[in-house]
């Protein structure tokens, strides 16, 4: 189970103690490039993503992703003991990563202060709904919240319909992401100052960030995205269209070139010299012109004949996948981005590959999400207790 030694994280050790969503997918995201990471849930109280969603067997199914390249601690950190125990785990850890309300770790005697009085290297990064401070600080926070609030609800759906939330944890994975990165650009700032520091990550904040120039509109020219469904204001013909054989096609024009392309591809080459064509936004006004042209071509050809017809006209377009399609596409399958992991509890389990690809220190799958509690005994073994100290605390429900 050990990393292997060419993985770029070796030797950093990652405490997680977070759940649902962003903080533990952070946490896999480091453990897939080789960080120890040790998966802290509460004795009785297993982390929730164990049973999220679908299940099989009784075993939950996101959790085997999510807890994938993690140990298994289990200790209840609101005990005295088990305070005690992470002060001595932290001591020698380099990055804790939780998302409790602000103020609880304070509350338990975890808090900053006593970490780094135990580990000056520590980095300790906080995730939650509204950050540390502020008039929401204390309130829950879940990435629907974020979704709603940053302003990516309100521009998504079509204009007539109401603000459209994603099916998934998108803000949540959005913060991950960039709770990775910021563990690691606080760790480069410890390398040269030689001192931990506390990262305080809002939820509400990556996913404002990737939605673009929004408040740069708003301020300099009172500008209000509005909904579009799949059309963009910034260039057309930008949708997504039906085939003859009942699929869809995305097709997008970013580039000038590209949409000349489209328009001959489709028979309207006389579309290039209109006066309107010559900028993406001010194609975009005339997207109902385009959308007819391109979508009644495409209606007459199957998705595989529009793909092909695309392509060697060297126009930008993709089919529109369900999982079945991903799961079968030649581009994934040679970029190797679903990964087979074989796991004692249910056996091969196929799943998302690390996010990246490194050619010299490449990261992997080591194993996937274990059983609740599974290392409690080695890890505890390690930090020098003995098997009747850890009965005893067992005895005690601090594991």
């Amino acid at each position: 189970m050990n990393a292997p030694a060419q993985a770029p994280l070796t030797g950093l050790r990652v405490v997680d103690l977070a759940t649902l969503f962003a903080g533990p997918l952070a946490a896999t995201m480091l453990g897939d490039f080789g960080a120890e990471v040790i998966k802290v849930e509460h004795p009785r109280r297993p982390d929730p993503s164990r049973g999220h969603g679908l299940s099989k067997n009784g075993v939950g199914l996101w959790w085997k992703i999510l807890g994938r390249n993690k140990r298994n601690l289990t200790l209840d950190l609101s005990a005295p003991a088990g305070r005690d125990l992470l002060l001595r785990l932290a001591a020698g850890t380099d990055v804790i990563i939780e998302n409790f309300r602000p103020g609880t770790l304070e509350r338990w005697g975890l808090g900053p202060a006593e970490l780094h009085a135990v580990n000056p290297r520590l980095v300790l990064t906080r995730v939650t709904g509204f950050g540390q401070f502020g008039p929401y600080a204390h309130r829950p926070g879940f990435g629907t919240l974020a979704e709603a609030m940053s302003g990516f609800a309100a521009i998504t759906g079509e204009p007539d319909s109401p603000p459209t939330l994603p099916p998934f944890g998108l803000a949540d994975s959005i913060a991950a992401l960039a709770t990775a990165y910021a563990v690691m650009t606080a760790l480069a700032g410890r390398d040269r100052t030689g001192e931990g520091q506390v990262v305080d990550m809002a939820i509400i904040e990556p996913i404002l960030t990737v939605l673009g120039p929004q408040p740069l509109w708003y301020d300099q020219l009172g500008h209000v995205q509005p909904r579009t469904g799949n059309r963009s204001r910034n260039n057309a013909p930008r949708n997504t269209y039906r085939t003859s054989d009942g699929e869809w096609v995305a097709v997008s024009t970013s580039a000038q070139s590209v949409a000349e392309r489209v328009v001959r591809l489709v028979g309207r080459p006389e579309l290039i010299d209109e006066p309107w064509f010559g900028s993406g936004t001010t194609r975009a006004e005339h997207a109902e012109e385009l959308d007819e042209a391109v979508g009644d071509w495409i209606a007459l050809h199957t998705r595989a004949e529009a793909l092909r017809a695309f392509e060697k006209a060297e126009a930008a377009i993709a089919p529109v996948y369900d999982i079945r399609d991903v799961m079968e596409d030649p581009q994934y399958r040679a970029l190797g981005s679903i990964a087979e992991v074989d796991d004692p509890e249910l056996g091969p389990l196929r799943m998302q590959n690390v996010l990246f690809r490194l050619s010299g220190t490449p990261g992997a799958i080591r194993w996937a999400g274990r059983p609740h509690g599974a290392d409690t005994d080695e890890i505890l073994t390690g930090l020098g207790l003995s098997a009747p100290e850890i009965a005893a605390l067992r005895a005690e429900h601090v594991l």
